[in-house]
This record gives structure tokens, sequence and C-alpha cells, in this order.
């Protein structure tokens, strides 16, 4: 017996060589397979890595033992199709290829360059007048929505309002997404070495939630903005099983450059069980 619940199961992406972590290729690998091969795997998702990273992958693979990759391109939809090219030669399992919009290309110019693609698409979806264009697209072609919550500028975090909204329309138009940057903690919080307001990845589980059941941008709001962890722990802990399963068929994932900081959190708040969180240390 694991003790995992519901809400957990494949919430962590391994983005390690991302900052903050920055973790070199050779030591993010192994140590995400020494993570995927834990007590605590069903926590983790696909090692996170940017297209640039594949040309240097290649040393450190087993034929025997594909990799499970989730591949960024930052550049947009031709990096993409490259990366896509690059991954099929390589033993990796590419479990999804996550595109950013160039500023200025709009949808249909997007999604015509991107053109067919055999692994899930996640499409990080522009904080612009372009937002509700692309999550009608995504949503028409039967990909999945990124959205950016934070990154080392102030600027990149949404606000609580912000993200609200982009929850609503991704839920609203059926799209499920994943989330990434900024999310350090379970609850929302203020970091004290940046000042920097950061969104909590439980937070985002229950706007989800909360969007779901229909309810209005400033009530998700409402619950982005709640920095009550022993309450959000709570509201966590008693949403149920139909519930958890619906809301994480739409919160699909977050990124983290740290596995073991949201496992021994998640512990500290009373949600997995203490003898994961010694396996992890």
């Amino acid at each position: 017996m694991t003790g995992f619940p519901t809400f957990a199961l494949g919430l962590c992406d391994d983005a390690a060589v991302f900052p903050p972590g920055l973790a070199p290729l050779a030591v993010a690998v192994p140590a995400h397979r020494a993570h995927r091969s834990s007590s605590y795997a069903e926590l983790v998702g696909p090692l996170v890595l940017p297209a640039s990273a594949l040309d240097e992958l290649e040393p450190l693979l087993r034929d025997s033992d594909p990799l499970d990759l989730s591949i960024t391109a930052p550049g947009g939809p031709c990096e993409a199709a490259k990366a896509v090219a690059t991954a099929a030669h390589l033993p990796v399992d590419v479990r999804g290829l996550e595109v950013a919009v160039p500023p200025g290309m709009g949808s249909d110019e997007f999604f015509r360059v991107l053109g067919s693609v055999d692994v899930p698409v996640y499409v990080e979806v522009p904080r612009d007048e372009r937002r509700a264009s692309i999550i009608a697209a995504v949503a028409e072609l039967g990909h999945r929505a990124k959205f950016r919550t934070g990154g080392v500028k102030p600027q990149l975090y949404p606000s609580p309002e912000e993200l609200a909204a982009a929850i609503k329309a991704v839920v609203d138009a059926g799209v499920p997404f994943k989330a990434t940057a900024g999310l350090h903690h379970p609850v929302r919080n203020t970091d004290p070495e940046t000042g920097f307001h950061q969104h909590g990845f439980l937070n985002l589980l229950l706007a989800t939630d909360a969007a779901a059941d229909g309810r209005p941008v400033d009530e998700l709001a409402a619950i982005l903005a709640d920095r009550d962890a022993a309450s959000v722990a709570s509201r966590v802990a008693g949403l149920g099983e139909r519930r958890t399963v619906a809301a994480r068929a739409r919160f699909l994932s977050f990124g983290t450059c740290s596995i073991t900081d949201p496992l021994h959190e998640l512990t500290d708040l009373g949600l997995l069980t203490p003898i994961l969180q010694e396996s992890a240390r």
C-alpha cells in the first residue's frame, strides 16, 4: 500500500533542469529515474526538457528503459516539429509536447505551422488578446493548454483574477491543462527572498474543482488567493473521489524543479503518509 490519494497521482512533472533548480542534464536524468523507481513514483510525471537539450541527451539514455519526456518548444511550432523528429530517433517515450505561441503569431497561423503531431500537445496560452481564440482552437483540435504561473520576474505571475479567468475559460471549453513556473508550494504564499506572491498548486486544484462546478470567476479568484494552508489542505482532503477525479482530469499536472519539496510539504499538511516522506530523504 502506498497511501497515495487520487489528487496526487502524476501531479508533479519533473522540471529539474529549469529555474530555479537548473540541474545539469547529467544529474537530472538519473535523478528522474530514481524518482520513477521510488515508493513515491505515483506522484511523478515525465521529465520536462527543452527541445535544445535533446542533442545532448543520447549518451544518458538506455535502449532497454526508454525515458519518459515532456518536451518544451519555447521557440514555437517550427522548433516543436524539429524536436519531435529528433526524439523519434531516441529511446524516449514522449508524453507531451509543450509549445509556446510566438509573439505576434495568431491562432490560425500557429496551428497551420504546427500541423499534425502524434504526441499530446500542450499549447502555452498567451496572456493577451489571443487567449480566447487559442483556447477555442485547442478545444476544437483536441489539444491541451499550458499556463505559465510565475517566473524570475514579478510580472510573470498572473494575478488571482487573471489566472481564475484562464482556468474558467479552459474548463468551460473542455480543455485539460497543466501549469508551470512559480508553483513552489502547495498553498499561495509570498517568497521571503524575492517578495513574489506565488500561486499554490493545491489552490489551482480547488479552483479547477470550483470551475467544473460552474462557480464564477470571482469565487475562483478567492480560492486562488487563499493563504490558509490548513483550510486549503482540509478542502482538498474533503473533495471526495468523484470530484477529485473530475478536477484532475482538467488540471493534469504542474512543473516543479524539485520533486521532493512538494512530497515533503504535502506530507506535512497531512495529505500524504509519512512513510513516503521518509523514503525520499
